[in-house]
């Protein structure tokens, strides 16, 4: 009888192989890679990787990137850059952006290096790889894309999606502050800055600027040690020499302290972020038991704070809500998540994954995103930023204003007024 049953057997399971399609075939296309260096342990990176992975997962869900007339999915790998911690070299983010290229087999560079000094080094790496890179997050300054500019060549693969800091200053921040001093009748400057590159640039230049349209700027910047955790007497000396809005520009966790500090010494001037990592983050409020109040942050980049800049901005923003069980948490969020989506296109314009196609694809991108119309600068690939939603990239100025942050600037997308302290107005 167990012969009867062996042909049949036989018979059907040659009839399975024959008719059945190759391994290859069941098994998804290559992946293309994109590999991200982050500071992950800071609010620049880990918001970054979350809004990289976001979209990632809702373009392969909608099916992949067409390349090579087929569907292939993005695959992300990420690795600590740690530049945003004290006393660690620029050459370890180096190290880790290497690793991506070589052992992770990176086709894209997606996100950082988060500090500008590792990022301008970074440049030359991209370059020797010929790795087209899109810097979503971290890196302010305009050297990066001055560079580009001056040696277009060699760093034709570095592309900027996320604000800069001259931009910053003379485009949001300047007009911003002219605005406070029309409405409320303030001229006395006080400035607190980081001793990193972006930071002091940025610090020095807003000085110089505001010192020629009346304000008093109080002396010279202060500057603090990435890891500072004491601000008392930088603030004692402001609330003496009677300062009306404190500048700060830090990117380090421990700014909240400042915040902390400047609240319980009720130092009667605006706290005015133009970079402060802490007061971007949807848990400063109860971190700060409400210290932070009226404390103003840039984001850089609209989406970031709710608003509705495009109708793409409350879009992601509650996508990345749902998905990660947190708002969107601050600046390198909607950049990074826009990055994956400009690359896409991009791709699939040039139907190839050679950086030469690529870049110029890259430089003939023109999409509405989270935060305006999408377009970069074909001579330095600065993204070309506006006041303007419909014309360019627009950056986000909110105020915390009873536990919510409120979008004070610019004027477009602006969902609430700045308020001042009370023990101000006294």
């Amino acid at each position: 009888m167990k012969a009867k049953f062996v042909v049949p057997w036989v018979l059907f399971s040659f009839f399975i192989l024959l008719f059945s399609p190759p391994p290859a075939a069941l098994s998804a296309e290559k992946p293309i890679i994109i590999g991200c260096p982050l500071a992950t342990a800071f609010l620049y990176g880990w918001d970054a990787e979350r809004a990289i992975r976001l979209a990632v997962e809702e373009i392969n869900a909608a099916g992949g990137v067409k390349v090579g007339g087929k569907k292939r999915p993005f695959a992300v790998e990420v690795m600590d850059t740690r530049d945003l911690e004290p006393g660690v070299p620029v050459s370890d983010a180096l190290l880790t952006l290497e690793k991506l290229i070589l052992e992770k087999k990176a086709d894209f560079i997606v996100g950082g290096p988060v500090r500008s000094e590792a990022a301008l080094a970074a440049m030359d790496l991209l370059s020797k790889y010929k790795k087209v890179s899109i810097l979503t997050t971290g890196a302010l300054t305009p050297a990066y894309h001055a560079r580009v500019a001056e040696n277009y060549d060699k760093f034709k693969y570095c592309f900027r999606i996320s604000g800069e800091a001259v931009w910053m200053v003379t485009g949001e921040i300047i007009p911003c502050l002219v605005d406070i001093g029309n409405k409320f009748k303030v001229n006395k400057l006080f400035i607190m800055v980081q001793d990193v590159a972006h930071a002091r640039g940025g610090g020095a230049l807003i000085a110089k600027i505001m010192a020629g349209k009346n304000w008093t700027v109080l002396g010279d910047p202060e500057i603090y040690p990435t890891g500072t955790t004491d601000f008392s007497m930088g603030l004692l000396k402001a609330k003496k020499e009677g300062a009306q809005v404190i500048l700060i520009w830090m990117d380090m966790p421990e700014s909240s302290i400042l915040l902390k500090q400047w609240y319980d010494l009720k130092v009667p001037a605006l706290p005015f972020g133009s970079i402060i990592a802490p007061a971007e983050q949807p848990g400063f409020w109860k971190a700060t038991e409400g210290k932070g109040e009226f404390c103003l942050a840039n984001v850089v980049n609209a989406g970031n704070a709710p608003s509705k800049a495009t109708p793409w901005t409350m879009k992601f923003f509650n996508a990345y809500t749902k998905r990660w069980k947190i708002e969107p948490e601050g600046y390198g969020t909607s950049s990074s998540y826009m990055a994956v989506y400009a690359l896409k296109e991009a791709i699939e314009k040039a139907d190839s994954l050679d950086p030469e196609a690529v870049i110029p694809a890259l430089e003939k991108t023109d999409m509405m995103g989270v935060y305006g119309r999408i377009r970069f600068n074909a001579k330095n690939h600065q993204i070309i930023p506006s006041l303007d939603p419909k014309e360019g990239a627009v950056g986000t100025i909110f105020q915390w204003q009873k536990g919510k942050r409120v979008v004070v600037y610019p004027d477009k997308i602006a969902t609430g007024q700045i308020q001042l302290p009370p023990w101000m107005k006294k």
